[in-house]
């Protein structure tokens, strides 16, 4: 799919990896529609990519309502939505019994649930309705989906129950979606990143960050959110990718702990 004059929805666009994306599909040629819950970022990151070329729309991702109306009102206004790209997500750290000898809070496990899983599916299948009525391009498209895991769902660490479970949830259901989809011209990919330069990595102590780097083959470093960007043009432009889940890791396999 070419990238010059599509509209593309960002979950998560306000930073980091979302943040990253929709840099890399500006500079394409699209024009992207920013979801996230930070109203600042948000609109930060729309007076960098520029006015004439990205919105901001304040939403919460695991309301089915919400963005069943977010998706009307894009539709409306920019005439189709022929990308969609889910990296909203949060994370928490809680092992299934705590040392204290308690266990999870089911709460904050489902928070994690409805926000990573729940939620990549609501914008998920709002953006695919919406892209069934779009016109096939030359090559039979109508549009992409894209989703982000994390090698947390082959290599979850311990405390990282509640989140490697929604991630593992994302890449299974890639390939149903894919197929369901199929007759639509609409195809779905995942990005699982491996342990990528967010600010909130870049905030974690140095010595964290080198032990961290340590365990990586090659390179060793720090994934760069521009290198997530990169793979979502990428899976875009590439027709003939579709129902795949890719490591975007520098090879590592992560320990326990």
């Amino acid at each position: 799919m070419n990238l010059n004059n599509k509209v593309a929805v960002v979950t998560g666009g306000g930073s980091g990896l979302g943040r990253a994306a929709s840099q890399a599909l500006v500079d394409g040629g699209a024009t992207v529609v920013i979801i996230d819950m930070n109203a600042e970022a948000g609109a930060k990151a729309v007076a960098e990519l520029g006015a004439d070329k990205a919105h901001f729309i304040k939403l919460d991702v695991s309301s089915g309502p919400d963005v069943e109306a977010a998706f009307a009102d894009i539709t409306n206004e920019f005439g189709h939505v022929a990308i969609c790209v889910n990296c909203a997500g949060i994370g928490v750290a809680m092992k299934t019994v705590t040392r204290e000898g308690l266990p999870h809070d089911l709460d904050l496990y489902r928070k994690v649930i409805e926000v990573n899983l729940i939620g990549t599916f609501n914008v998920s299948r709002c953006a695919a309705a919406a892209m069934m009525n779009n016109e096939p391009d030359t090559k039979g498209e109508k549009g992409i989906i894209i989703n982000t895991a994390s090698i947390a769902a082959f290599d979850g660490q311990m405390g990282q129950v509640a989140y490697a479970a929604t991630k593992g949830g994302i890449v299974g259901m890639t390939l149903p979606m894919a197929r369901d989809l199929a007759d639509g011209g609409i195809r779905v990919n995942t990005i699982a990143p491996g342990v990528m330069a967010t600010p909130l990595m870049l905030a974690a102590p140095q010595p964290v960050q080198d032990g961290i780097v340590s365990n990586i083959p090659f390179p060793k470093r720090l994934g760069e959110p521009a290198e997530f960007g990169q793979l979502v043009v990428h899976m875009v432009e590439n027709s003939y990718l579709n129902g795949e889940t890719i490591r975007l890791d520098g090879g590592v396999r992560m320990q326990p702990r």
